[in-house]
């Protein structure tokens, strides 16, 4: 139905909309319900089970976390009224403030955070370097807890604040309980709003209405922090997999609100005056690249280093996004603009040098060996960086081919290791939003831990001391230095590859107000009008 609705007049087109809709919606749209268009489906609704930007959204409209990051990322008490640091900066012992209630109609308690915070442990990238300096996890009485260390580090609020990635939401203990490799069955939580499970239908559509019961903080909402306040009853997220007829559904006043738009089509909801089309997310996207190491012909660094002057990031960002306000350039593992931005090596990365990369690979004595690049088709941020990529390459001389696939297929095919003739791969490409990569600890690809590392699996053991060095700093000039460090041994030996930065477009219609900037979809704060 969604690719006939491209072809149709648009009254047909109108029809064909309605009729979609028709198949989502099972209740009547109220005034008081916002519809919206996601940039994809949910399909995970465990947060400690994926770094899913979608199960993140899901996640924060159901969930609450003890800190959040303002819009100047300045670390907040959310649930926590406050929290204290001893002397030494090994205790850190929070307490929790009144009011807070779970769906099920419980109070929260310090003994649910604390079994919350170690099952996240088990998963988050920043979490997993944290542990080994932990003692304990007590809750001291119903509303207070510490978390004692045995090394100190600032790192602790910054992982328990931060946006992206896995975020720590904290849930009943009974759910929090659960296994962290076994998703939870439950979905509650003591956040904004509820998620009503009868009316959920991967591939549909999912369903939030307003928790009646929720006290917001007292301060004006920031970031992911302050309050939130919701103003509506209820939330839709509808899927529709075919962005023109989203797009079309916003034109027609049968959606609200759209989370991403896709480049092509911004200046058609831009003529229209009773839509608003903006970037709610300032911070934007991190696009990277990495190679399979564990086979040729990318497990000779030579090879690599010719690969990465070969691929040029202007000419893979124009032709992902077109527009230049929605991208740029950036050289920098850690984002551009931010604490521990770099431009060491740049020369490598950021233009295109075919001379160079054809010097290397007769250095190293390439001999045609196939490279195959994965391309999942539905991510609108990164589907076309493949294809400029396997371009740039073969200018080079390589022997290059991509293979399509949905997203998911990708996720499964990159965790193959073997030669792309036997299904594994060379290349795959990826976008990270810039809060997930912008320090060390947090950023997946400073991974170089061979076997048991992250997809690619490089073996360079100084990245990872430098990481456990940045960890333990107890200076911000010590922690850019080994940041610093970081960037210049990465690039040398090829761990991750930076591809520069996107940012894109959220559209609503006018009768919706209160649409926050946030780095996450917010539906707290938004009020609705006829």
């Amino acid at each position: 139905m969604a690719v006939a609705c491209k072809t149709m007049t648009r009254r047909l087109r109108h029809g064909c909309i309605a009729a979609a809709l028709t198949l989502v919606a099972a209740t009547p749209v109220s005034a008081q319900t916002i519809t919206a268009v996601m940039a994809s489906q949910v399909t995970v609704l465990d947060p400690v089970l994926t770094a899913s930007h979608q199960t993140r959204n899901h996640a924060y409209m159901v969930y609450d976390t003890l800190l959040a990051t303002d819009a100047q990322n300045d670390i907040r008490p959310q649930m926590a009224e406050r929290w204290e640091v001893s002397e030494d900066g090994k205790v850190y012992t929070f307490t929790l403030r009144d009011g807070l209630n779970w769906h099920d109609g419980l109070p929260v308690l310090a003994r649910d955070c604390v079994a919350s915070i170690k099952r996240w442990g088990q998963q988050d990238q920043m979490a997993r370097k944290l542990m080994p300096l932990v003692d304990s996890i007590d809750a001291i009485d119903e509303r207070t807890f510490q978390i004692v260390l045995n090394t100190p580090t600032e790192a602790l609020l910054v992982a328990l604040a931060k946006p992206s990635g896995l975020p720590a939401f904290m849930m009943p203990e009974r759910i929090a309980a659960t296994p962290a490799s076994q998703a939870i069955t439950e979905q509650v939580g003591s956040g904004p709003f509820k998620f009503v499970a009868a009316e959920f239908q991967p591939g549909v559509r999912a369903v939030y209405v307003k928790n009646e019961d929720y006290v917001p903080r007292d301060e004006p909402p920031s970031g992911m922090a302050g309050g939130k306040v919701v103003n509506v009853d209820r939330v839709e997220w509808l899927v529709m997999p075919d962005r023109l007829t989203a797009v079309n559904a916003l034109l027609s006043a049968d959606v609200d609100y759209l989370e991403s738009v896709p480049f092509d089509l911004v200046p058609l909801l831009e003529r229209d005056d009773q839509i608003t089309t903006r970037v709610l997310d300032k911070m934007g996207n991190h696009a990277m690249y990495r190679f399979n190491q564990s086979q040729p012909p990318f497990d000779n660094k030579l090879i690599r280093q010719a690969a990465m002057y070969a691929i040029g990031q202007e000419e893979a960002l124009r032709a992902q996004v077109g527009d230049p306000d929605y991208y740029r350039t950036c050289p920098a593992l850690f984002g551009c603009d931010l604490p521990y931005e770099s431009d060491a090596l740049s020369e490598m990365i950021v233009e295109a040098n075919p001379e160079k990369a054809r010097q290397l690979l007769e250095q190293a004595g390439y001999d045609n060996q196939p490279v195959l690049i994965l391309q999942a088709t539905d991510v609108a941020m990164s589907s076309a960086l493949p294809v400029v990529m396997a371009d740039q390459l073969r200018q080079a001389g390589f022997n290059v081919s991509v293979e399509s696939m949905d997203f998911m297929t990708m996720l499964s095919r990159r965790s193959n290791r073997d030669i792309p003739a036997r299904g594994g791969w060379s290349i795959f490409a990826t976008t990270w939003h810039v809060s997930e990569i912008m320090d060390p600890l947090r950023n997946y690809g400073v991974s170089a831990s061979g076997d048991q590392g992250w997809f690619g699996w490089p073996d360079v053991p100084e990245v990872e001391s430098l990481r456990t060095q940045f960890l333990l700093a107890d200076t911000q000039e010590a922690r850019v230095s080994y940041a610093q460090q970081l960037q210049r041994v990465m690039l040398d030996e090829g761990v991750t590859v930076p591809l520069g930065e996107i940012t894109t477009a959220a559209a609503y219609r006018n009768t919706i107000t209160g649409v926050l900037e946030a780095p996450v979809p917010s539906f707290w704060n938004m009020r609705k009008s006829e």
